[in-house]
């Protein structure tokens, strides 16, 4: 017993020390293998419907709420929005949202909507390497925050299939986006 008490002080003692942390959050392989551990998880909970919802909430949550909010700005009348997930001809549905009235203005911005997650990821890394004394724990939150906004800020095929249904809103859209780009870059 005072064998794994001392084996168990000797790890906490190594864990302190402020170079350990360093290497444990610069490190990019582990970063990497911990979003690839968090997905893995993720992953295994498909085969229940229960444990996916639980899982995917936050996520489904932002990416769904993004396209109603941006729908409802832009007039695209959503109709439905669908939260939790389900099991539709045979895979799962995570969340839905659906608007009545789609056209060449507002489909591209709203079926791209979740792309908007990335500015927030954004943002929550600018923020949190400036105001945060980094600590394990919290850099595993900050890693988790990370891998939901990034992972549901990517746009289904769904949303791609509506995004490019119009061709004229695409063109209206790009040109702007490199409008933009011109004057701000």
């Amino acid at each position: 017993m005072d064998f794994i008490h001392q084996a168990l002080e000797n790890f906490v003692g190594f864990l302190s020390q402020p170079e350990t942390l360093h290497v444990f959050v610069s490190n990019r392989f582990l970063m990497i293998l911990l979003v690839v551990f968090l997905l893995k998880i993720k992953y295994m909970t498909y085969t229940n419907i229960g444990l996916s919802a639980l899982v995917n909430i936050c996520g489904t949550s932002l990416h769904e709420i993004a396209h109603f909010v941006t729908g409802l700005v832009l007039n695209a009348q959503p109709t439905n929005l669908t939260l939790w997930p389900r099991k539709i001809d045979g895979r799962y549905v995570l969340g839905q949202c659906d608007f009545r009235n789609i056209r060449f203005y507002n489909a591209f911005p709203a079926a791209l909507a979740p792309l908007m997650l990335l500015v927030l990821g954004y943002m929550l890394n600018k923020w949190f390497f400036a105001n945060i004394k980094v600590g394990y724990l919290n850099y595993i939150g900050y890693i988790f925050l990370q891998t939901v906004l990034i992972e549901n800020a990517l746009p289904s095929r769904q949303d791609v299939k509506v995004a490019f249904s119009n061709p004229l809103g695409v063109v209206m859209y790009v040109a702007l986006i490199l409008a933009l780009m011109v004057l701000f870059l």
